[in-house]
Formats: structure tokens, sequence, C-alpha cells
């Protein structure tokens, strides 16, 4: 139901940072007490123009940084915040003295690389136009319209609540079932005679459940059952035999909205950047020769 859009990482190009950028060791680590947090204080508002660095005379400023340190944070998640900052900076002043060498030997005028460049701008203005012209104008009356959507698109179906004794022949089954024509008590047989290891205490407690939750032998059996009965024949399944009790019925409560509103926005998203690309798919003018590899981009287009 959901679709995840993110923009392009720069962390997927594979940057690294230096040496002096890590932690220091465990082991030095144990040298020095660890210092007791100061109190919270509230984040001074930071310039984004302010310079944090000069490199060979072009400049490195706030915005610079936080750019750096939201690309690279899975590279920087197990490290002190006091560092990360620390950190980032680093790593963009490597990323900005190797790009420099890299400009100088020509590697920028590789045809390949420029490919890749040409490739890894155009996700990126993809993932800006996602978040921008889909996500930025998904609104709350929508999501909520997209749940109520769903709930009234859903069949009505019941739950159960049962037990079971799990044996593993149906004469076990059979003889067990003998037993409670006598009158003998479910949860005590369950406690008794199961091979369930979660009903050997509970006198074979299922809780509740609904349909499609259960083995399809089991689950078609239990939902044939009226409240109060139990199974009159064993039923086989691949975990063995079952005789199978039910004890209530109810009507299966549909989730409440806090509890999906974060799926129904991921559906929402989903609808709103489908009609977007089949629009602009519709405009533009796509060939593709090869007519077997037409077809097969054209049979998966059509499941979305």
């Amino acid at each position: 139901m959901s679709l995840l859009f993110r923009r392009a990482s720069l962390a997927s190009l594979g940057l690294v940072f230096g040496l002096s950028a890590l932690p220091l060791s465990p082991l030095m680590a144990q040298d020095t007490a660890p210092a007791q947090p100061a109190p919270a204080q509230p984040a001074a508002p930071v310039d984004p123009n302010a310079v944090v660095a000069t490199i060979n005379g072009q400049t490195l400023t706030e915005a610079d940084l936080a750019l750096a340190e939201g690309e690279l944070s899975q590279q920087f998640a197990q490290m002190p915040p006091e560092q990360r900052r620390a950190a980032a900076l680093s790593a963009a002043i490597e990323i900005k003295v190797m790009a420099a060498q890299a400009v100088t030997t020509g590697l920028d005028k590789d045809p390949d690389f420029q490919r890749r460049m040409a490739f890894l701008q155009q996700r990126a203005l993809h993932g800006e136009m996602v978040e921008k012209d889909v996500v930025g104008k998904v609104t709350d009356a929508e999501v909520r319209a997209r749940y109520d959507q769903e709930i009234a698109n859903t069949p009505p179906s019941n739950e159960v609540h049962a037990r079971h004794i799990l044996v593993k022949s149906k004469e076990e089954a059979d003889a067990i079932i003998k037993q409670l024509d006598g009158g003998a008590d479910f949860q005590k047989l369950a406690n008794e005679h199961t091979s369930d290891p979660s009903g050997k205490t509970s006198g074979g407690d299922l809780g509740w459940f609904g349909p499609g939750q259960m083995v399809p032998e089991f689950d078609k059996a239990v939902f044939a059952l009226a409240v109060g009965k139990y199974t009159e024949q064993p039923v086989q399944s691949q975990f063995g035999w079952h005789v199978i009790q039910v004890e209530d019925k109810r009507a299966k409560q549909p989730p409440a909205f806090d509890q999906v509103k974060d799926q129904a926005r991921q559906a929402v998203i989903r609808d709103k950047y489908i009609a977007l690309v089949k629009s602009l798919r519709a405009e533009a003018k796509v060939e593709i020769p090869d007519e077997k590899l037409k077809k097969t981009v054209d049979a998966l287009e059509n499941t979305k």
C-alpha cells in the first residue's frame, strides 16, 4: 500500500570521510570519564550563508555543511552528536579537495562519468518534483477521504475466538471428540493432550482471529462452526489433527484512523504519483525499437 520516495543521496556515490573524523577507539575512550551532559539550551538561529571553512579560496557555508550532514547522516549515525558536525565538515572538505583534483586531471570529462552525473541530476530532479508537486500537496482532507474510501470498500467480516487441541493422529483426535461427546471439559482436555506448546496452559486458546489467518483447512472448519460447538470430525492440516471449538464470534472492527493514517497518506501519495507519471508519459514521445522489450515495459506499466 505504501510507496517510499526519497531524494537521491550523495551517500549512494560511495563517499567516505577521513580517519581524522572517526571517534576515538574504545580503549582510548576509557582513559577519560564521560562528561555529564549539560542542560539542553535552545539552539541559536544559524545563518545559512555563514562561512564555516575556506578551501583553496572557495567558501563552505552553514547551508553546505547542513546538506553534507544530512546526505551523509547514515555514516555518522553511530557517532556522538557533538562529533557529527566535525565529521560532516571533514567529509565536505575531503569531497571538495578530491573533486577539485578530479577536475584538474580531467575526470569530469570522462563520458561514463558524464552519463552517470546526468542520470543522478535527473534522479534528483525527479525526487524534487515528487517532494514538491506530490508529497507537498497532499492534504489532511485527502488522507481522511482515502481512509473512508478504504473502510467503505472493505467487505464486512467476522472474527472468531476459538480453542483447539492438536494431536498427531486421527485416532487420538477421535478419542478426544468421544470424550467431549460424553461431557468432558474442552479446556482440560486441551491442557492434557494438545501438542501445541502455547495451548498446554491456556486450554488451547487461540484468541481472536479473522478469515485467512489460519491454514485453509482450519480456517474453513472454524468459520463453519456455531458458537459453543466443536468439530464432530477431526480436521487435518500440515501440523497434524485438530479438534476445534468456537468460543465466540463478532464483527471485525476496522482500524481507527489514527492507527493507519500514515498508510492512508502513502496511498494518496502513490495514487497522485502514478497519475502524474501517466499524464507525463502520455504527452511524451517514447520509442523502444526492441519489440520484445517494449511489450515487457508496456505490461509493467499497465500493472501500475
